[in-house]
């Protein structure tokens, strides 16, 4: 089969699926509609400060496979609704930066500095406007790169990288997310080595329990869903209830700013945010497409690029960034939504997660079965169809789609989520709680499940107060039985040698790699005498 038929088939799985409605005597395939739907909510959530898109991942995932099972059918489904809450609340997080001066997400802060000035001016919907088209622009070059890049980098990994070498890039891999994410490299290393620990407990690849002192209760290990859900949601949910606790009480009463300026944006408009969308969308991809690194920075170097150009090229009458300028909107915006898709990139090429949102797509084809992202998706076999490929060109249909819906309807609907902003956060958080530990009851339908997941939270909660960023830890969690599995068969496959993964000059250059990014992000993290 060549790779047009893989494309077709994988644009047939989403639009000739399992039929939810007929509209006019056309049939919508119910993996449209959860698109649909998760796009929508994805908005409503990154309307909403105090909640963000991991979080409605996180609840979501475990009740929709309570409803759609266990099937190779209701993989595309729930990754569909999954991929449009990301792209929906990366969109939506821009809406009370906007128009309340309250960034949902850090990297929506940037976006305050000059959308909310130009909202207090009365151009609340030109600044929107500028958003909303912005985040769409960079989304879409995004996911043009993922699906250009995605199948050839995947592909040279496969054909050039031998166990030794995919046990080694692993190594990096959370070597430098680590490094890179954990608030510190030494912080981060002991965020990613907990994760370690905690994925070897139990059974792993041996047939007697381990770590488990004497405990049969781990002797399986611990529930995937728990752990991510209690570092990743619990642990924000309990450091949230008690900022709230300890912060004064103060006036926070919001008034939505009157908007009586015209927000149509010109064709001239457009044309001079266009460089300042280029160039961001660019750093975004650049920055999404490294494992772990998020679209916080890449939202602030977007910022700064502009400004730089801005200062360069405008005159001196233009409205400066950080008092009302549209280019820093869009700008901003353009860079954090190109990372989403670019994120995406080390998902299915190397099967690596490397933000948030990644690590429950990977979660969800885990749960599931079925499909296993990494470098053997791309395999184009001629004889047989590779049923991975047709789901990964499947995945690939879906974040199109959700892209056409932004253009279409998702500027519409996020400029009516402003009042999302007013809802309190004391009253968010308990219903977060409770949905989260009902979703891992629904899915392990245990109890233990749910007191590990309450177990974790606190662990989680204990780490942000440190400050070390649980994410490293989640994603060694998460890659810790694929290091397992690698290095055992690369040990095998040299005949025993203890020293594998110094066996080729390509591994030895990784594990240097490795070793080197730690140390110079240590080194640059001291301050100086």
């Amino acid at each position: 089969m060549s790779v047009l038929d893989y494309v077709w088939l994988g644009i047939l799985a989403v639009f000739q699926g399992p039929e939810l409605f007929s509209f006019f005597g056309m049939s919508v395939s119910i993996t449209i509609a959860m698109v649909l739907a998760g796009f929508l909510l994805g908005i409503i959530v990154g309307s909403t400060p105090g909640l963000a898109g991991p979080m409605a991942l996180a609840i979501s995932l475990p009740i929709l496979i309570s409803i759609f099972g266990y099937s190779q059918e209701a993989l595309l489904p729930v990754m569909g609704f999954l991929i449009g809450v990301m792209k929906g609340a990366t969109v939506g997080g821009a809406v009370p930066a906007i128009l309340f001066n309250t960034p949902g997400t850090p990297d929506a802060y940037m976006t305050t500095l000059d959308g909310y000035p130009m909202a207090q001016k009365g151009e609340a919907g030109k600044a929107l406007r500028i958003a909303h088209f912005s985040s769409a622009s960079g989304d879409t070059f995004s996911d043009i790169v993922l699906i250009v890049c995605a199948p050839f980098l995947a592909i040279l990994v496969e054909s050039y990288l031998d166990l030794p070498e995919k046990t080694a890039l692993l190594i990096l891999s959370m070597a430098f997310i680590a490094a890179v994410v954990g608030g510190s490299p030494a912080k981060g290393l002991i965020s990613a080595s907990l994760g370690l620990l905690i994925a070897y407990i139990g059974t792993g690849e041996d047939f007697t329990p381990r770590l488990t002192m004497g405990y049969q209760g781990v002797a399986s290990g611990f529930p995937i869903a728990a752990v991510i859900l209690g570092v990743l949601i619990l642990g924000e949910v309990f450091k949230s209830i008690e900022d709230l606790w300890q912060e004064n009480k103060k006036d926070q009463s919001l008034t939505k700013p009157v908007q009586h300026k015209a927000s149509r944006l010109s064709f001239e408009t457009i044309k001079g945010l266009f460089p300042y969308i280029a160039r961001s969308a660019f750093i975004g991809t650049a920055i999404g497409a490294l494992p772990g690194i998020g679209s916080t920075l890449a939202a602030t170097l977007g910022y700064a690029s502009g400004k730089f150009r801005h200062q360069k090229v405008q005159d001196q009458n233009a409205t400066s960034f950080g008092n009302g300028a549209p280019e820093a909107i869009a700008a901003t915006e353009a860079a954090n939504s190109s990372v989403s898709g670019a994120n995406l990139i080390p998902v299915l090429s190397l099967g690596i997660p490397g933000n948030a949102s990644a690590v429950f797509l990977i979660l969800a084809a885990d749960s599931i079965g079925s499909f296993n992202p990494g470098p053997s998706v791309f395999r184009f076999t001629v004889d047989s169809v590779n049923p991975e490929l047709v789901v990964a060109f499947g995945l690939f249909t879906m974040m199109m789609l959700a892209n056409l819906m932004n253009w279409t309807i998702g500027g519409v609907f996020m400029r009516s989520m402003g009042i999302m902003a007013l809802v309190p956060k004391q009253k968010l958080l308990p219903v977060i709680l409770l949905l989260t530990l009902t979703a891992i009851y629904v899915q392990e339908t245990k109890m233990a499940a749910v007191w590990f997941t309450i177990g974790f939270g606190f662990l989680g909660y204990f780490m942000r107060r440190l400050a070390i960023s649980p994410l490293p830890l989640v994603i060694a969690f998460i890659l810790g039985g694929r290091l397992e599995e690698t290095a055992r068969g690369a040990f095998s496959a040299t005949g025993s040698d203890p020293w594998f993964l110094f066996s080729s000059y390509t591994s030895i250059a990784m594990l240097v790699a490795a070793v080197g990014v730690v140390f110079i992000l240590s080194i640059k993290g001291k301050p100086s005498a």
